[in-house]
């Protein structure tokens, strides 16, 4: 068996991400939804990650985002589960529920079904939030993985948030 479960890509930004963070002091903090937890684990894959992650959140469904990360009902009905709205209140709320300096959330569509012609599968959306900064300065952005496959696309997914918690 290999040394670690996850791919090598995926591990070596997770290690990236520790070591960064580690030197600059700071905590971070992951609320996932179609990623399901994989940046979480390619996280604490990396020995002495506890020094830095702080907390993963897998709000897969509206109710887990509305009741464990306080994002909006209004929002997820206005602007739906795949929006920037979605990501930049998930990324907040991440932040506010733990003791993270930097937090991203991660929300899309993975496949193989689900898309729709306004949100396609490969649709994926970040939101970055940093403590101490304005709530209106936090990131959101949406990218397009077009990957053949639904795990092409959470790893995708998964190496972006990692980048994103870069500090």
């Amino acid at each position: 068996m290999s040394e670690n479960i996850l791919p090598k890509a995926l591990v070596d930004k997770a290690k990236q991400v520790v070591e960064a963070n580690r030197a600059a002091g700071k905590r971070i903090a992951v609320a996932e939804s179609c990623t399901g937890g994989l940046v979480s684990a390619a996280i604490t894959e990396i020995a002495g990650s506890s020094d830095v992650f702080e907390a993963g959140y897998v709000t897969y469904s509206n109710a887990a985002k509305i009741a464990d990360l306080h994002v909006s009902q209004e929002v997820v009905e206005t602007f739906g589960s795949v929006s920037i709205a979605t990501a930049w209140a998930m990324a907040r709320g991440a932040l506010q529920a733990s003791d993270a300096d930097i937090a991203v959330a991660i929300t899309g569509v993975a496949g193989p079904g689900g898309g729709s012609p306004s949100k396609p599968v490969g649709t994926v959306v970040f939101g970055r939030a940093e403590r101490g900064k304005d709530p209106s300065q936090i990131v959101a952005d949406q990218k397009f993985f077009d990957e053949p496959t639904r795990a092409g696309v959470r790893l995708q997914a998964a190496l972006c948030a990692l980048e994103l918690l870069m500090p």
